[in-house]
């Protein structure tokens, strides 16, 4: 059903990508410093797409708490580079095997978007596009994973979806731009990634 779009698509990921224009209109109005002298961390995200209820859907994980810079964040699935990962786009597949439970081998990879660096957790962080055939099985990891929450496409690129929030973090108070599909709160990292992700989208008739 959906053939065209992601042939589309995957020639769109060919082409120049939208890039820190697309990351900036998402970003945060303060980004936290990070030392100079700390080690890049490469990791890999997954957008996943599949087809449910006559629509495409995309995956999103709700992290669990713990003491780190992401904490109870929304986020795509995906995690730090390993030694013995070939690539990035590896990297995303097996920590989203392991985050939701998905088969790698079922993902479609039809492009990668442009790398973002993350400041405050000096990740820097490259997303991989793919898509399932099929409605993906998930399976929540515990440790990792608060909850798996998929989003019909559609909601993503509403724009009375997208709006500004106020964020307290200790003595700190900030503004940034948010996706809110079923009043959830998209921003950072992830939020920046999105935007990209919906620029080329934006770029193909989807129905």
């Amino acid at each position: 059903m959906y053939k065209d779009f992601f042939n589309q698509l995957k020639e769109e990921f060919k082409r120049e990508l939208p890039g820190e224009l697309a990351h900036k209109k998402m970003a945060p109005n303060f980004r936290r410093p990070f030392k100079t002298s700390s080690k890049r961390r490469n990791a890999g995200v997954l957008i996943l797409l599949f087809p449910k209820k006559n629509q495409l859907y995309t995956v999103c994980i709700k992290r669990t708490e713990y003491e780190g810079a992401h904490s109870g964040q929304i986020s795509f699935p995906g995690g730090k580079f390993e030694l013995g990962d070939p690539t990035l786009e590896y990297t995303a597949l097996r920590e989203s095997k392991e985050e939701i439970g998905i088969d790698p081998e079922k993902v479609n990879i039809l492009g990668q978007l442009t790398p973002l660096h993350i400041p405050v957790s000096n990740f820097y962080v490259l997303p991989s596009v793919g898509f399932y055939a099929t409605i993906p099985k998930f399976k929540r990891d515990p440790i990792e994973v608060e909850k798996i929450i998929e989003i019909p496409l559609s909601d993503l690129l509403n724009p009375e979806n997208c709006t500004l929030q106020k964020f307290h973090d200790g003595e700190l108070a900030f503004t940034a731009p948010i996706y809110k599909p079923k009043e959830l709160v998209i921003w950072g990292a992830t939020a920046m990634i999105m935007s990209e992700f919906l620029e080329v989208v934006k770029k193909i008739n989807l129905l």
